[in-house]
């Protein structure tokens, strides 16, 4: 027998930065995204005895555990142990794993993995768990047993799949399913061009500094997160009603809050490719996850699209192409 599992990676819209702690358990935050069609893919196969191989194709790494001793934590697949320590697997299997995106990317790929893990286990072992059980035992295992830094909303997006408004509070978290007219996602899929800088982020750095300035009640920081909680509901009700040129201009809005998290978030680079798109005719944009680097998104009028497209390809950009996935997390048995 053979399981295979797979999650979306995700693009979000507007709202990050909300999903933090302890923005959300103080003032509520709010998160609009999208999953797309590039995944975190995971394959176990049973084994009869006790041995646990992992492969991870993307790192070319090889280790082994054994299933009857708790897994330490050292900085070598962590996410992996710990996912396999939460999930107590009581006899050995063989483990493969790949992503369509490397950690850093801002496309959530690290959590994405978790929950593509999670429902690899829950799988095999048929173990009952709820979207939202998925999606909380992958944010402890990344948030609190292993002390990364960041929000909420990378997990609820990889389990959920498609366009959600998230909502975080101090005791829950609601994800609402946004029904969007297919005109409207197709218009949407068509004007957004998606371009990797060529560099990824350590996020955690970036989030350290985002955190800090909020828990001192910095002004300016608490104004821009409080501002991009109500950019991302007016991005939401443009969503849906299909003004879509409005929701352009939520994006730019949105990264120009954002840029006053912390300082890291942008650089010189990632400001001149931002810039000469928005010279081009792009309407907005912005930079996804916490700043840095990865994946740059923007909302093109659509007759510009190809024209900002070559030129940020001349500034070392590479477009990605890419399409909204509705699924979430799924999981299936070869026999």
């Amino acid at each position: 027998m053979i399981i295979r599992s797979k999650a979306p990676l995700r693009i979000s819209f507007a709202g990050g930065g909300t999903d933090v702690p302890p923005y959300p358990e103080e003032r509520g935050g709010a998160v609009l995204s999208s999953t797309i069609n590039k995944y975190a893919y995971a394959t176990l196969i049973p084994r009869e005895d006790d041995t646990i191989n992992v492969k991870s194709l993307d790192y070319d790494i090889v280790a082994k555990y054994r299933s009857n001793e708790k897994l330490f934590y050292d900085g070598e697949l962590d996410l992996v142990k710990a996912v396999i320590n939460n999930m107590k697997a009581k006899r050995g299997l063989d483990l493969f794993m790949h992503s369509d995106a490397p950690p850093g990317s801002g496309l959530g790929s690290s959590s994405t993995v978790v929950v593509t893990l999670v429902g690899l286990f829950q799988r095999w072992l048929n173990i009952p768990l709820t979207d939202y059980d998925i999606a909380e035992l992958a944010y402890k295992i990344e948030r609190k047993d292993l002390n990364i830094r960041g929000g909420k909303q990378d997990q609820y997006a990889a389990t959920f799949g498609g366009f959600n408004y998230i909502e975080f509070h101090a005791e829950s978290t609601i994800v609402n399913p946004l029904r969007i007219k297919r005109d409207i996602l197709n218009e949407l899929e068509y004007r957004l061009l998606l371009c990797y800088t060529g560099r990824t982020r350590l996020s955690a750095n970036i989030l350290k500094e985002q955190v800090e300035k909020f828990v001192k009640k910095e002004k300016k920081s608490v104004e821009a997160l409080d501002e991009l909680k109500s950019i991302c509901i007016d991005m939401k009700n443009a969503l849906l009603r299909g003004h879509l040129d409005e929701f352009g201009e939520l994006l730019h809005k949105g990264w120009m809050n954002k840029k006053q998290l912390a300082s890291q978030i942008s650089n010189p680079e990632i400001d001149k490719l931002y810039e000469t798109a928005r010279q081009k005719g792009a309407i907005g944009g912005k930079l996804l996850g916490a700043g840095g680097g990865g994946y740059l998104l923007l909302f093109c009028d659509f007759d510009k699209k190809h024209i900002i497209a070559e030129e940020l390809e001349k500034l070392g950009g590479q477009i990605v192409e890419f399409g909204f996935d509705f699924k979430g997390l799924q999981n299936w048995v070869v026999e």
